[in-house]
């Protein structure tokens, strides 16, 4: 982080596990974490109890106080939280997906375009090691010209807690295609170079979250009131974009398969495997040098916490105007594209992302 960086007063807008997620980073980062907000009084106390700081059930109250804010509520308020702070002219990160609909998302987008203030959406995977080297090499050309991304990222056994907002289309708005498949489509767009998308094809299930016999070994938010399930629980989809590049999805929360992080990046001279939990990368290419033959390089990085790096990336934005992440244009292409497989998947047909 930059000097100047600790300076800017910030305010957590959501105050559930992944604000405390955000705040545990802020105050290690030596951002001053002035307040938080919530709806609920009970999560007010339990942040403030934490982190010797004020809390509001008002967001003006907080956005009064500070000059940046990370949102970490769900979806379906997203809208009203960063079109606020926008035209406040307030920083804003914003955790994914932009919205729970692409009506919520494009006016979000609408509002980021008139405002002083920076935006960074949370796609915290960007920051990964193995992919902070693998867009360094894509970048360099040693992975020639790059076409296709094989992205999955499924589960065995992950369903969040049915009942809770993220099991309720009304608040969420979908399911494992908007809670992970967002994740596997910026940053298959974002190896790709972001291309424009131009037409998807896609099917979402929803096989297991429903079922009484939900068969689990421990899920985060079991406890939850009732049994809301009326999300997706997978989805398995293909993107064409400009000049032909492409991506094959595989998202679920469950399936009766091994659960599976890896990406497969191919280029004209070489190809990459990388696996979002832990960190491998390997390349391979093919060389006529001296004989034939076929050359697979393992690298080792270091761990690294994505979401720290991705608030200091925020941060050295507002000071020095850095690249800060997923922009806004960005995160609205993601939802576009998930808009699209939904609207495929209803539909029976392809659907080219500039219908509606």
């Amino acid at each position: 982080m930059t000097a100047t960086s600790p300076y800017i007063r910030t305010g957590i807008v959501g105050l559930g596990n992944i604000g405390h997620h955000h705040a545990d980073r802020l105050v290690e980062l030596g951002v001053p974490l002035v307040g938080g907000m919530d709806v609920s009084e009970k999560a007010c106390e339990r942040f403030a109890s934490r982190y010797d700081v004020e809390t509001y059930t008002d967001h003006h109250a907080l956005y009064d106080d500070v000059d940046a804010v990370v949102i970490t509520t769900p979806n379906k308020f997203h809208e009203e939280y960063a079109v606020a702070a926008f035209e406040r002219d307030l920083h804003v990160l914003l955790e994914k997906p932009l919205a729970h609909s692409i009506g919520s998302a494009e006016r979000i987008a609408a509002a980021a375009a008139n405002t002083d203030g920076t935006c960074t959406v949370g796609f915290n995977n960007r920051f990964l090691n193995a992919v902070k080297l693998l867009r360094d090499r894509i970048e360099r050309g040693e992975l020639g010209e790059v076409t296709h991304v094989e992205a999955n990222y499924v589960r065995r056994r992950g369903v969040p807690g049915r009942g809770s907002w993220f099991t309720r289309r009304e608040i969420s708005g979908g399911g494992a295609l908007i809670d992970l498949g967002v994740h596997a489509i910026d940053l298959s767009l974002y190896l790709l170079g972001y291309p424009d998308a131009e037409e998807v094809s896609g099917v979402t299930r929803s096989e297991f979250g429903s079922r009484e016999d939900y068969a689990y070994l421990e899920m985060w938010g079991d406890d939850a009131d009732s049994a809301t399930f009326d999300v997706d629980d997978s989805a398995s989809a293909f993107v064409r974009c400009a000049d032909d590049r492409t991506i094959s999805l595989e998202v679920a929360w469950a399936t009766n398969r091994p659960p599976t992080h890896e990406f497969v990046v191919r280029g004209t001279e070489a190809a990459a495997r990388f696996d979002l939990l832990t960190n491998d990368l390997t390349i391979h290419s093919a060389g006529a040098e001296g004989t034939d033959h076929l050359s697979d390089t393992t690298i080792e990085t270091r761990e690294n916490d994505t979401h720290a790096d991705e608030q200091a990336a925020f941060f050295d934005s507002i000071t020095d105007g850095r690249d800060g992440g997923s922009s806004i244009d960005e995160a609205l292409t993601v939802q576009r594209v998930v808009d699209g497989i939904y609207r495929s998947s209803d539909g029976g047909r392809t659907v080219a992302l500039g219908d509606r």
